[in-house]
């Protein structure tokens, strides 16, 4: 997830038997969203696919990109406030990748730093294996660190920044 604000940190907090509750619905709502994005988006470019590679990711003709007004917030009002509340959904937010699913604000869709930022994160997803996993560390990361000092985001700004430069261009 790419926010526009980088800065921006982390406040809520939740028990672990409250993370551990929303988990599964949270890997529910990413996996529902790559469905949609899978079918709606479009597929990569010669020099997205390039760029996909460099990011690390393995299979990157599966990955689909879905040009929206503003990044959706899921339907379920707790996990609402949760993605809201760490800092995962905000009008800030400018890019999402649900595994294969990249989802790409439409001010943002040429931006090709937000899109292999997007990439780094599809190809943490292939190697931690799947939504549960991904999402299981990612934002617990989110939650006890913070947005964007997490390790899992560091390295996507990181790896980013090195196959686009720091221009973004």
């Amino acid at each position: 997830m790419r926010s526009a604000f980088p800065a921006l940190s982390s406040t809520m907090t939740l028990s672990p038997e409250q993370f551990q509750t929303l988990l599964p619905a949270a890997a529910q709502w990413a996996e529902e969203q790559e469905s949609a994005i899978l079918n709606d988006g479009v597929p990569l470019s010669a020099a997205q696919t390039a760029d996909a590679y460099k990011a690390g990711v393995s299979h990157p003709e599966k990955i689909r990109l879905l040009k929206v007004p503003a990044i959706p917030l899921p339907k379920d009002p707790v996990l609402a406030a949760a993605a809201t509340a760490i800092q995962l959904v905000t009008p800030a937010t400018i890019g999402m990748a649900l595994r294969y699913g990249i989802y790409l604000r439409q001010d943002h869709w040429s931006d090709r730093l937000t899109f292999v930022h997007e990439c780094v994160h599809t190809a943490q997803y292939e190697r931690l294996g799947g939504f549960l996993s991904f999402l299981g560390q990612y934002l617990m990361e989110c939650l006890k660190i913070g947005y964007p000092a997490a390790p899992m985001e560091q390295e996507a700004i990181l790896k980013a920044v090195a196959v686009v430069g720091s221009s973004g261009q």
